[in-house]
């Protein structure tokens, strides 16, 4: 049995990936480099927003053309495909997520991983905007017989 191919040039696969989401007119890209967190599998999450589940299908299988037609890659995993809420594909590099918009609030990624570097697609430009993500703070709510952490 061949071994799988590990793909080498991660910003070949970042820009394939990209392509793909733009093509189908991805909303809300974002690039979060984790490579300086400890204990991460993958060095990005690539972020984006689909308006619908059809049109979340629809970037994902985008996302899959390209990577294929340019790197003749498959994802290690897919996840997601039918639900079309929230599909993740998974180049061990780098894992890309397709949210529907209320998916993408509920899991709130960009603040889980705070600490990650964040970079921003402006899509009128396509040029790359690094953002400050604002994390949530921990606040105490006072009780009669014990603390209560809030987050």
């Amino acid at each position: 049995m061949a071994k799988k191919k590990i793909i080498n040039d991660t910003e070949a696969l970042k820009e394939a990936i990209l392509s793909g989401m733009l093509d189908k007119k991805a909303v809300d890209i974002v690039v979060m480099d984790l490579k300086e967190i400890k204990n991460t599998l993958s060095d990005y999450f690539i972020i984006c927003t689909g308006t619908s589940d059809t049109h979340v299908d629809s970037i994902a299988e985008s996302v899959l053309d390209e990577v294929y037609l340019k790197l003749n890659e498959n994802p290690r995993r897919k996840e997601g495909k039918k639900n079309r809420e929230w599909i993740l594909l998974d180049y061990l590099d780098i894992v890309v997520h397709v949210f529907k918009k209320d998916k993408r609030e509920f899991y709130s990624l960009e603040q889980l991983w705070g600490d990650a570097k964040v970079t921003r697609l402006d899509p009128e430009t396509l040029e790359s905007v690094e953002v400050p993500v604002k994390k949530k703070k921990a606040t105490a709510k006072k009780t009669t017989d014990k603390k209560v952490i809030k987050i």
